[in-house]
């Protein structure tokens, strides 16, 4: 009898602990709906009235040219973890672009182009363009940069940035507007100037482009939007959390290396650190066949400093020379 009765109450506990449970769960997830309902907010954002890339007016009152800036705001706006990283490398890319882009006469709206081609990441494309201006082998060649397999000079920011100055300049000639060679710098000379010549039409906002280049200009424009002002679309970044460079000097090398491990060793450099600096070396020697010069970047410290002693918007604005330091 005491057993069956044992038996009966652990049953009618365990019943009692599923119900009690099922009601929890529903009280629970209730309460959360209700939470969810009271607090999250997903908002359509406005698209501006007047915009404008490189001092070229956007036709923002044109139905698909307000639809298409629309979608690339929205997507850009709340991919949250991209739009950081963004910032974060923008604040340590930027102060090395913006002079080159003066110097060449590009403006400087340009550096966004950058930033929607690579996220500022030294990155390949499955094209085989590579490096944060996305360089294609041959144009990097025929401006002038080594690229061997040993040494890939699209990875070096200066560099890079220079060739991509001089393709934009050759493009705005070409198609006689900014934002035409931005298209241009997407889509090739090539192909853009069939798609004029097909079409009849040298507006890019009047143009039917293949798909990529077609969105092109509008992700450059809301990148530029974001990063012009990042808490106006909500994100933002603390001073001490955005990336930034050491002091560095500049080593010239003139001659082959046999091994960049013992290289980065006589610098007390591990050659992961050496790469992570110079990522234009692309493997553990360089035979340098024609005896060409480059110069690697070499910290001077690797930990980061204290938060508020560096940022790099304060830095000169003028590139470093051989064995010079930025103070």
């Amino acid at each position: 009898m005491l057993k069956r009765i044992f038996i009966y109450g652990l049953v009618m506990a365990g019943l009692m602990f599923f119900f009690v449970k099922g009601v929890s769960n529903r009280l629970t997830d209730r309460a959360v709906w209700d939470d969810f309902r009271k607090h999250y907010r997903i908002y359509s954002l406005p698209v501006p009235d007047s915009l404008y890339f490189a001092g070229e007016r956007v036709p923002v009152e044109r139905m698909h040219v307000y639809e298409r800036l629309d979608k690339e705001m929205l997507i850009n706006v709340y991919w949250q973890s991209s739009g950081i990283m963004k910032i974060k490398r923008a604040d340590k890319y930027f102060p090395l672009i913006e002079p080159i882009l003066k110097e060449y006469g590009i403006p400087d709206d340009f550096k966004y182009l950058a930033v929607a081609e690579s996220n500022l990441e030294h990155v390949r494309s499955r094209a085989g363009a590579a490096g944060i201006w996305q360089l294609m082998k041959d144009a990097a060649r025929s401006y002038g940069l080594i690229v061997d397999g040993q040494i890939d000079q699209r990875y070096d920011t200066e560099l890079a940035t220079r060739a991509a100055c001089r393709y934009l300049n050759e493009a705005r000639q070409k198609f006689g507007s900014w934002t035409m060679a931005a298209a241009a710098y997407n889509r090739g000379m090539k192909g853009l100037e069939k798609a004029v010549s097909d079409q009849g039409e040298t507006d890019y906002y009047r143009l039917y482009l293949n798909p990529e280049t077609a969105r092109y200009i509008y992700r450059i424009l809301a990148t530029k939007m974001i990063l012009s002002d990042p808490e106006k679309y909500g994100f933002h970044v603390r001073l001490q959390d955005m990336y930034q460079w050491p002091e560095m000097r500049r080593v010239k090398v003139d001659t082959a290396v046999s091994s960049w491990p013992h290289f980065a060793e006589n610098f007390g450099l591990s050659y992961g650190e050496l790469r992570f600096y110079n990522p234009f070396i692309r493997d553990y020697q360089w035979d340098n066949p024609l005896g060409k010069t480059i110069y690697v970047n070499i910290p001077l410290e690797l930990n980061r400093k204290p938060v508020g002693t560096v940022r790099t918007d304060t830095l000169p604005n003028e590139l470093m020379t051989p064995d010079e330091s930025i103070k």
